[in-house]
Formats: structure tokens, C-alpha cells, sequence
């Protein structure tokens, strides 16, 4: 990322004042809040950090949510022209708060993956078609978007295209741990959620779908 904007190629030697960066990239928040210090400073650029979420899927359907990070009255000038993409662009505190924001979205999905993976194979191993848990628990308090969408797949071994390559999760769920030892905010859960996605990338490679973590407590090869 400090290639692509101080590089020799990079954003910044087109930069003018007043002019703003939008950063979607999901990065640590402390680098965000680095890169755009150096960038008002040596350029008099703004910098909003706006990590997203969605995928592919809520990319091309332009519902994406996007967390941001900055100030108010630059994120109000960029706002509208974010909008045209995404159906949320929320500001969420000053530089660096979009990625922190992204990173407890990691942590929500990162063991949601995992818990959704143990359910499943509960439901097989206790001789339960767990193809119709998203059917049975609609409505109810375990009803979610990651149920709906997460369980059949994993269940099917539809990795193809894959929601999500492990590394990234991998890298967002270890970025987490980072922040969280340098707030002193314990992530128990996280932790043990990293660990098997770093175990599926071990096993099944840095690029396999992060769904295949349901693999990890069943008989089907990676």
C-alpha cells in the first residue's frame, strides 16, 4: 500500500491540495493513520480510510458497506460519489477508525465462519441433514445472512468462485490480535478462530476458500 501512494509511480506525486485519497484497502489502523499524516503533510492531500464489506457479490450489486475514517468535512466530500457504489458509507471517527471498524467486522465473520462450520458438523455427525439448518432456524434468533449464505456452501463444498481466500481472513483475524494486544482488549474467541484458518491454510493452501474451515472437523480432503 505505501508503494501504490509514495511509490515513484505512486498517488501522491499526482497529489494537489484539497484533493482526497480514498483508501478501500483493509489495512492495520495504525499504518492508515502513518500514510496519512505523510500524505497531508507532503502534499496537502486528505486521506479517507474506507475498508469494505460485501465481496465480490456486494460489489457488483453495489451494496457494499463501507466504514470510514477521517474527518467530518472530508468524508462530506466524498460521500455522495462513495455512494454510487455502496449502500453504506458511515464515518466512523477520525483516521484509522474505518480499518478498526473493519477489523471487528472480521472478527464477527472470521467466527461466524467457525462456529457455522462446528453446527454443521454436529448436525452430520448426530445423522441431521444440515443442508436445512438455514430452512429450520429462519427467523429465529440464529437466523443471519452468514447462515443463509455460509452454511449451504460449506455443506455442498461449493468453493468455486470462493466467497473469500483464507489468507485475507487470515491476515485481517491476525491483524485483530495486533490491535487488540496493543489496547489490552482480549479477543479469546478470535484467537481460536485464527488458528483454524491458519490450520486450513496449512492444509489446503493460502488461496482456498475460507469456507472450507467446515472441512477441518470432517473426513472430506482438503
Amino acid at each position: 500500500m505505501e508503494e501504490a501512494v509514495f511509490g515513484e509511480n505512486g498517488v501522491a506525486r499526482g497529489a494537489r491540495k484539497g484533493s482526497v485519497l480514498v483508501d478501500f484497502s483493509s489495512i492495520q489502523p495504525d499504518a492508515s493513520v502513518r500514510m496519512a499524516e505523510r500524505l497531508k503533510s507532503e502534499t496537502g492531500m486528505d486521506w479517507i480510510d474506507a475498508p469494505v464489506s460485501g465481496g465480490v457479490p456486494g460489489a457488483e450489486a453495489g451494496t457494499l458497506a463501507i466504514m470510514a475514517g477521517g474527518a467530518q468535512e472530508v468524508f462530506d466530500r466524498v460521500e455522495s460519489t462513495v455512494l454510487d457504489m455502496a449502500a453504506r458509507f458511515t464515518l466512523m471517527g477520525p483516521s484509522g477508525a474505518g480499518q478498526t471498524t473493519k477489523l471487528c467486522n472480521q472478527v464477527i465473520v472470521g467466527c461466524t465462519m467457525a462456529v457455522l462450520a462446528e453446527a454443521a458438523r454436529l448436525a452430520t455427525n448426530a445423522g441431521v441433514d444440515a443442508t436445512r439448518l438455514p430452512e429450520a432456524l429462519a427467523g429465529g434468533f440464529a437466523d443471519s445472512k452468514p447462515l443463509q449464505i455460509f452454511l449451504p456452501r460449506m455443506v455442498n463444498a461449493q468453493h468455486e468462485p470462493p466467497l473469500g481466500h483464507v489468507y485475507t481472513m487470515l491476515k485481517d483475524l491476525d491483524s485483530v490480535c495486533a490491535l487488540a494486544r496493543s489496547c489490552t482488549s482480549p479477543v479469546p474467541f478470535t484467537a481460536m478462530a485464527a488458528e483454524q484458518f491458519r490450520l486450513l491454510t496449512v492444509r489446503g493452501g493460502e488461496t482456498a476458500d475460507a469456507l472450507e474451515i467446515f472441512k477441518l472437523s470432517g473426513p472430506s480432503k482438503l
